[in-house]
C-alpha cells in the first residue's frame, strides 16, 4: 500500500475559502525559503504519511491479518529501525512515501494474508489509510473553527499601521478597537470609512479601546494618501473570535465536503470550461511544498487579527493536503488504494478473483508510470511555482 504524492489543486478554492471561512485579511508576499519551514514541511508531510500508512496497519492488525513491512520511504531499504508483533519498521532511501506491506499482499494462498482474508476485511484494510488522512484533515478543521471560526462584526479592530501614516503619529498599534471618530460613533467598517470622508485634512480625535481602557487620540485624515495606505494609514477589519464546539464541528464537515466536491468536479469544470488548466493542475511534492511556503509566507505577513501566533494558513493548508492524500488514495487507479478497491469490487460482482499475476502485472505497470508522471510533474513544478493570488 504505496503513497504517491500526485495531488489536484484548484487554485481559486483555496486562497478565497481561507478568507471567507476563517474571517481574516491577508495579503501576498514573496515566496521566500528557509530552514525552518523546510523542516516544518519535512515534520507535517512525513506526520500525513505516517497517519495514512498507521490506518492500514491498525485496521489490518484488528482484523487479524498480518503485517511484514511498515515502511517510511520507498526502497531499497536504509535501515531496519525496530520490529514490533511481527512487523519490521524500515527507513528506505526514496523520500516523501511510504507504505504497508501485509502478509499475502500477492499470494492469496499464503495463510493470514491480504489476498487470503474475506473481502470485507480487505475492503476495511484499504480504505482506512484515506479514512484517517480525512479524519485528521477534519480534527484540524475543527480545531481551526474552534479558535478563529468567525468575526465579531460589532467592532472594528486595527489590523497594521501603515509607517509615517497619521495613525503611526498618534500611536496607534495593532489590536486597538476603533470606537468613534469625532462625532460619530463606530461599530462597523462602512461607519468608519463614512466618519473619516467628513474629516478630511481636518484635526479629529478618535476613540479607542486598548487592553480594556478606553482612550482618545487626535489624528487628522489625509485627503491624498499614498497608495494602499487609506485616509489614516491603518488597515481595518473585525476581530476574529472562536465558535462553540457543535458550529466547529459542523464547520469543518461543510468544509470538508466542500473540498471533496471541488476535488471531484475538477475533470468535470475543465470540459465544462468553468475552469482553467492553469487553475486546476497536479501537483507533485515540489508543487505542494510551494503551497505551504506561500501559507508559511502569509502567516508572517499578515497574521490573523487578534491571534497574531497562530499559524492558521499553514494548518489550513495541512488540512487540505491530508484531505486531498485520501481522495487521491481512493482513486480507481491500480498501484492506488483505489485501484485495489476496484480489484475487488470487480471480484465480488463477477465472483472471480483477478489471478495473482495478472493484478501483480497491471499493479506494477501502474506503478512505474506514476512514478514517470511523478518526475514530470515535479519538473513543472519547478518550472511553473505554484503561487497563489
Amino acid at each position: 500500500m504505496k503513497q504517491y504524492w500526485l495531488l489536484p489543486f484548484q487554485k481559486p478554492s483555496h486562497r478565497k475559502d481561507w478568507q471567507t471561512q476563517f474571517g481574516y485579511n491577508s495579503q501576498t508576499g514573496v515566496p521566500m525559503t528557509n530552514i525552518w519551514t523546510i523542516l516544518q514541511f519535512i515534520f507535517f508531510f512525513g506526520f500525513l504519511v505516517f497517519i495514512h500508512e498507521l490506518g492500514h496497519f491498525l485496521v489490518a492488525k484488528f482484523v487479524g491479518i498480518e503485517v511484514e513491512e511498515f515502511g517510511f520511504g520507498y526502497p531499497p531499504r536504509l535501515a531496519k529501525l525496530f520490529t514490533w508483533r511481527g512487523t519490521d519498521f524500515t527507513l528506505n532511501w526514496i523520500p516523501f512515501g511510504g507504505f504497508v506491506r501485509p502478509k499475502g499482499e500477492v499470494d492469496a494462498d499464503e495463510p493470514g494474508g491480504l489476498l487470503a482474508a474475506p473481502k470485507w476485511k480487505r475492503f476495511l484494510v484499504l480504505v482506512a489509510g484515506a479514512t484517517m488522512n480525512f479524519i485528521f484533515g477534519v480534527l484540524l478543521l475543527i480545531i481551526m473553527f474552534s479558535v478563529a471560526g468567525g468575526q465579531d462584526t460589532s467592532k472594528v479592530m486595527v489590523i497594521e499601521v501603515s509607517p509615517n501614516s497619521p495613525a503611526q503619529m498618534a500611536g496607534l498599534q495593532a489590536g486597538d478597537i476603533v470606537t468613534g471618530l469625532g462625532e460619530y460613533e463606530i461599530a462597523s467598517l462602512d461607519e468608519m470609512v463614512n466618519a473619516t470622508s467628513n474629516y478630511l485634512d481636518e484635526e479629529v480625535e478618535l476613540t479607542l479601546i486598548r487592553d480594556g481602557q478606553e482612550q482618545s487620540v487626535s489624528v487628522t485624515p489625509r485627503s491624498n494618501p499614498p497608495e494602499n495606505e487609506g485616509a489614516i494609514g491603518f488597515r481595518i477589519g473585525h476581530p476574529v473570535i472562536s465558535l462553540p464546539f457543535g458550529q466547529s464541528v459542523a464547520q469543518a464537515m461543510k468544509t470538508f465536503w466542500l473540498q471533496v466536491k471541488t476535488t471531484v468536479m475538477i475533470p468535470v469544470n475543465l470540459i465544462q470550461g468553468a475552469i482553467s488548466a492553469a487553475e486546476a493542475r497536479v501537483v507533485g511534492i515540489k508543487g505542494i511544498y510551494d503551497i505551504f511556503n506561500n501559507a508559511a509566507q502569509m502567516d508572517q505577513s499578515s497574521p490573523m487579527v487578534g491571534l497574531p501566533s497562530f499559524p492558521i494558513y499553514r494548518l489550513s493548508v495541512i488540512s487540505m493536503i491530508s484531505i486531498a492524500i485520501g481522495i487521491t488514495n481512493l482513486l480507481p487507479i491500480p498501484a492506488l488504494d483505489g485501484g485495489q478497491i476496484l480489484f475487488l469490487l470487480i471480484e465480488a460482482v463477477t465472483r472471480k478473483r483477478i489471478p495473482d499475476k495478472v493484478a501483480l502485472i497491471i499493479n506494477n505497470l501502474f506503478f512505474y508510470a506514476l512514478i514517470l508522471l511523478m518526475i514530470f510533474i515535479t519538473i513543472q513544478d519547478f518550472r511553473n511555482p505554484i503561487l497563489t493570488p
